[in-house]
């Protein structure tokens, strides 16, 4: 007499009868009742675990397999594909940091920060905002809070993941107060001051862009963020004392590229305040292009929802989407984008893809 076996797909209990229904490993038997559960236990072979969802199936296409954190990964759809090999591309090539600086206050420094990184946000890229001015305004223009901010991680050693708060899609913030205002005397009595700020940021690995929104000063904590950014962006309002600011940052940048051998670079001149009908503004476009050339922006025109939006706890985008000030910093977003893309070579998310 036969002996009964169990099958290995479906577990029905049977006397092999043909040679299909026994597969030897070694010492080892599997069995199978039918051709159909043969059959399934060979498609199983084929199949890989998606690594996102978890999700079963049989790999076809090149883009269902990447190499993420050294191992060999498989994803079942381009969604569950996207943010594991983008934070492995985050970890290769690192965020890009951005410092909005203009030692002149009253420029737009703050309204910059928050709108580009929000747009950025928008346009599906993984942003910080760092908050570098003690007034702590970027929360306030976001309608935010949270209970530590950049003092407690310069300070009390805070870890920065511990701090950073989430305030929209694709946008966190690490939040500052009044509290800030004393780090300047930590930092005068620490070796290598300049550095801090970069030290304690260095296993940040999880976004796209990092903004630094600094104060209107020439200060031990502006050079941190000099420090730590790759690029500065200048926002000038269209007045005449707004060009003597520039002079000053000038000058700034000079001291961190020969004194603290930081290679940051312009990454723009941003005009702001830009009106039209005044000769002035005119005046300070011109001059500003004779001296930067292809570095100044497009300007951010005067726009009275600018100033509207941060009294409801909104950037441009979601306060007034088809105003004048949305159509600026739109602008502006997709430079820095395009100015990413010639500088890294880096693959563009879906929303700025060409025919995206």
């Amino acid at each position: 007499m036969s002996e009964v076996a169990s099958c290995s797909v479906c577990k029905t209990e049977f006397v092999p009868k043909f040679s299909f229904q026994v597969q030897r490993h070694g010492a080892e038997s599997t069995f199978f009742c039918s051709q159909s559960c043969h059959e399934r236990a060979l498609f199983e072979q084929r199949q890989q675990a998606c690594s996102s969802c978890g999700t079963r199936f049989e790999p076809k296409y090149a883009y269902q397999m990447a190499i993420v954190g050294g191992e060999r990964r498989y994803f079942c759809s381009t969604e569950c594909r996207e943010n594991p090999v983008r934070q492995e591309l985050r970890q290769r090539r690192g965020a890009r940091k951005i410092a909005i600086m203009n030692q002149k206050g009253g420029t737009g420094k703050t309204t910059t920060t928050v709108s580009l990184a929000h747009g950025l946000a928008r346009a599906g890229y993984r942003t910080l905002i760092i908050d570098m001015d003690s007034q702590g305004n970027v929360g306030v223009c976001l309608g935010a809070e949270g209970e530590k901010n950049l003092y407690h991680v310069l300070v009390d050693g805070l870890e920065p993941k511990d701090g950073i708060i989430n305030v929209r899609e694709n946008l966190d913030l690490l939040p500052s107060n009044d509290l800030l205002a004393k780090v300047e005397v930590h930092l005068a009595h620490v070796h290598q001051p300049h550095r801090v700020l970069r030290n304690r940021f260095r296993e940040i690995y999880d976004y796209d862009f990092i903004i630094l929104d600094c104060g209107p000063s020439l200060s031990l904590l502006n050079q941190n963020a000099l420090y730590f950014a790759d690029q500065v962006l200048i926002p000038v309002a269209c007045d005449y004392l707004s060009l003597v600011g520039v002079k000053q940052i000038l000058q700034t940048l000079k001291n961190v590229q020969e004194q603290l051998k930081h290679p940051i670079t312009i990454l723009g001149v941003l005009p702001t305040f830009y009106d039209v009908r005044n000769r002035i503004s005119h005046e300070v476009i011109r001059n500003l292009e004779r001296y930067f050339q292809d570095k100044v922006l497009t300007p951010i025109r005067i726009n009275t929802r600018l100033k509207e939006a941060p009294s409801e706890h909104k950037s441009i985008f979601e306060f007034a989407a088809k105003s004048v000030g949305a159509n600026d910093y739109e602008a502006l977003v997709e430079k820095v984008i395009a100015l990413g893309q010639s500088a890294t070579q880096a693959p563009m998310p879906r929303a700025y893809a060409p025919g995206g």
